[in-house]
């Protein structure tokens, strides 16, 4: 068979496969997780954190939460957290949305509407995994259209109550100090809570109402104990870590490279030159 024959062969073979690639990605992906039960509690829960009264002051804070879909190519879809900031904006951990975000399908389950979604902004879970994404904002409600989440602005002392905010519920925790934590780790991880929490959730500052930031990952804990002659320090359970709002700054003076998407006019805030604890 002749070179060129044989090179045209290799061609049309990678243009078949990206064909199928791009077919499923658009047209044949499955859509399972769209009729199951847990999907229609999902939007009913997002609905009601908009349009019913709140039972508690912290269930008010649920009506920022909302549910990120995530599904790429032979995967089952993965469904995480994240914060509406407002103007059709959500913040959510990076690795929530993936490593892959051009290749990854991505919708929003808020005010009880599925809607598709852009990123906006990425920076590496390695980084400052944190993501922002956008949604279409005239399809949401007006009183969430109105909205504007408050971001904390100062330090918050080591003790103080937070809530974590998930669609489905509010839950209480306490900032606590790095020194809990592995010293290697505390300049990295200088933002904790008690315990672990749902990847993208918001933690907010329970006495003013205002975001402190994105729950990201645990961290083991330690604890000294008298082991003899000698004082060491075991593992104690893991503590929670979560993005401050303060690193959205990263945000602003990201390289090209990390900004998959200019920003459509959000503002962000500047950087607090005192850390969150």
């Amino acid at each position: 068979m002749p070179k060129s024959f044989q090179t045209l062969g290799y061609v049309l073979a990678v243009l078949a496969v990206l064909a199928f690639l791009l077919s499923w990605k658009f047209f044949i992906s499955p859509d399972q997780v769209e009729t199951s039960p847990d999907y229609r509690a999902r939007l009913s829960t997002t609905a009601a954190n908009v349009f019913a009264p709140a039972e508690t002051s912290e269930d008010e804070l649920r009506i920022y939460a909302v549910n990120i879909v995530r599904k790429v190519p032979f995967r089952d879809p993965f469904i995480g957290y994240g914060i509406y900031l407002g103007q059709g904006t959500v913040l959510t951990a990076a690795h929530v949305i993936g490593r892959w975000p051009s290749y990854t399908r991505l919708r929003v389950i808020i005010a009880g509407q599925d809607l598709p979604a852009k990123v906006i902004k990425y920076m590496s879970p390695d980084d400052t995994d944190l993501a922002l994404i956008s949604v279409d904002a005239e399809r949401l409600p007006i009183s969430l259209r109105l909205r504007r989440n408050p971001f904390c602005k100062g330090p918050t002392p080591i003790g103080a109550s937070v809530v974590v905010a998930y669609p489905e519920k509010s839950v209480r925790s306490q900032i606590i100090s790095p020194l809990l934590i592995a010293p290697q780790f505390r300049s990295k991880f200088s933002t904790l809570i008690t315990e672990p929490q749902g990847s993208g959730s918001g933690v907010f500052r329970a006495d003013r109402k205002c975001l402190l930031g994105i729950m990201s990952r645990r961290v083991t804990k330690y604890v000294s104990k008298n082991e003899g002659p000698f004082r060491v320090a075991r593992p104690n359970g893991w503590a929670g870590y979560f993005v401050p709002v303060s690193a959205l700054a990263k945000f602003q003076s990201s390289s090209p490279d990390q900004d998959e998407h200019p920003s459509p006019g959000l503002i962000l805030p500047k950087r607090n030159r005192s850390e969150q604890n």
